[in-house]
């Protein structure tokens, strides 16, 4: 696949959803080339006329669409067909399919899914509970989160904790450090507690290239690889006494570590 293949993403909305669709798209393809335009908030005639005009000007264009307001859709479908460019709506078929369903008709209002309701308040709480209580701050208050992740230093515990708090989850993430002990309320709390593990030659990896971009020259027992393998025995040691569930993080994306969080959080729960 040496062709270059140009990706419109055109949504009313801010084009969240469409990103997540190309990613998988993506995975499918691996080797093929692309160059992303997107288009968002597309809800007039002149940002219509903007698209099909870019379209023009690049080779091997394909658009991915979610739109909800008909005349937008029918303009562009038409003109697609018309210069045979490869158009594809995300929820052509499924809003109509659920109407059906639900024998009733969709309301067609652009980012209805942005709406300021009680779940998106929830989501902003959430979000400011995990960044206040980020890397083991506000120990005292980590006990009202809905998640508690423990691990070693550069386990990706900030990004998972965010990637949660996103969801609409409160979590607190807590580096253990050797001969740190945690209080006792952290245990007891009703969060459900997940520990974070990594293998030692990855982990080694990790903390040598932190170090190098903070520039850091100073000798440290903290890129040092028995010491670190100590760490993580000392950590899945506390995990297995507290019986406290464990994630291998190693070849793990933080989507795929956050899915197993989240299924270990239902489970727990019920």
């Amino acid at each position: 696949m040496n062709k270059l293949y140009n990706f419109f993403l055109v949504s009313d909305s801010t084009g969240e959803t469409l990103d997540r669709i190309f990613l998988a798209i993506k995975a499918q393809f691996p080797k093929f080339n692309y160059k992303i335009h997107h288009f968002a908030f597309m809800r007039t005639s002149a940002q219509t006329a903007q698209l099909m005009e870019k379209c023009k000007e690049v080779e091997n264009p394909i658009i991915l669409y979610t739109l909800v307001e008909k005349q937008t859709t029918n303009h562009i479908i038409s003109e697609c067909k018309s210069k045979s460019i490869p158009c594809f709506g995300i929820l052509d078929h499924i809003i109509p399919d659920f109407e059906k369903i639900f024998k009733t008709k969709a309301s067609h209002v652009p980012s209805g899914q942005h709406a300021l309701n009680k779940e998106y308040y929830k989501k902003i709480e959430a979000m400011q509970f995990t960044l206040a209580h980020d890397d083991g701050q506000k120990l005292d208050t980590a006990v009202n989160a809905d998640i508690i992740i423990l691990g070693v230093s550069r386990t990706s515990k900030t990004p998972t904790s965010i990637y949660l708090g996103e969801r609409g989850y409160k979590v607190s993430n807590i580096p253990l450090v050797i001969h740190q002990e945690l209080p006792e309320t952290v245990f007891n709390s009703k969060a459900v507690k997940i520990g974070f593990t990594i293998e030692t030659g990855r982990l080694t990896d990790i903390r040598k290239t932190r170090i190098n971009i903070l520039n850091d020259k100073k000798s440290s027992t903290y890129t040092d690889q028995p010491t670190i393998d100590n760490e993580i025995k000392e950590s899945k040691k506390m995990f297995k006494s507290r019986q406290i569930p464990i994630i291998d993080v190693t070849r793990k994306s933080v989507e795929e570590t956050a899915a197993s969080i989240i299924k270990i959080y239902e489970i727990t729960k019920k």
